[in-house]
């Protein structure tokens, strides 16, 4: 059995992923951000996961059409959606949503606006790309979902890059 590389007194960094429904954009997030935790070593250091602002997908699958897109690119993706509870605000340390619609929707869950600093944009984290927002493919073709898991790849090495300084990174 494999050791924890987190020391006893250390808990991963929680970062939740924010979409819509919860079966496009933020589980492929959440997939390419673990994974490229996991090729750097340091998927000890994280806790990830995703939901939706609404609950009406609760308990499907990832869209086909995102799954299919994935694993052309080289991932697995599984998982159930979820909506977004008032608990996530304070359990996890980075909340990023995928456009203005999320961003807004994950904030007024926050009445005190205590925890909005930790909401954030997933394209605020894009070196190569500068979308506004990522956009929602479920209505659109092939090429819409591929350029939202580039888009997502982007962002997430973003959110990895940018977290090195707050996560203990020593093996």
């Amino acid at each position: 059995m494999a050791q924890s590389v987190v020391k006893p007194n250390q808990r991963p960094y929680r970062v939740l992923f924010v979409c819509l429904g919860n079966i496009c954009r933020s589980p492929a997030a959440e997939i390419i951000f673990r994974k490229q935790v996991a090729d750097a070593g340091k998927a000890d250091h994280f806790e990830i996961d995703s939901a939706g602002t609404l609950g009406y997908h609760e308990g499907s699958p990832p869209d086909h059409r995102m799954c299919e897109t994935l694993e052309r690119l080289g991932y697995t993706i599984s998982g159930r959606a979820r909506q977004i509870k008032k608990i996530d605000l304070e359990y996890f340390d980075l909340i990023v949503t995928m456009d203005q619609s999320n961003y807004t929707d994950v904030k007024n869950l926050d009445r005190t606006t205590q925890f909005h600093p930790k909401i954030q944009p997933l394209v605020r984290f894009c070196n190569e790309h500068d979308d506004k927002h990522v956009p929602d493919p479920y209505y659109g073709g092939k090429e819409g979902f591929e350029h939202v898991a580039r888009l997502l790849e982007d962002g997430c090495a973003g959110i990895f890059n940018r977290t090195k300084d707050i996560v203990p990174m020593n093996s």
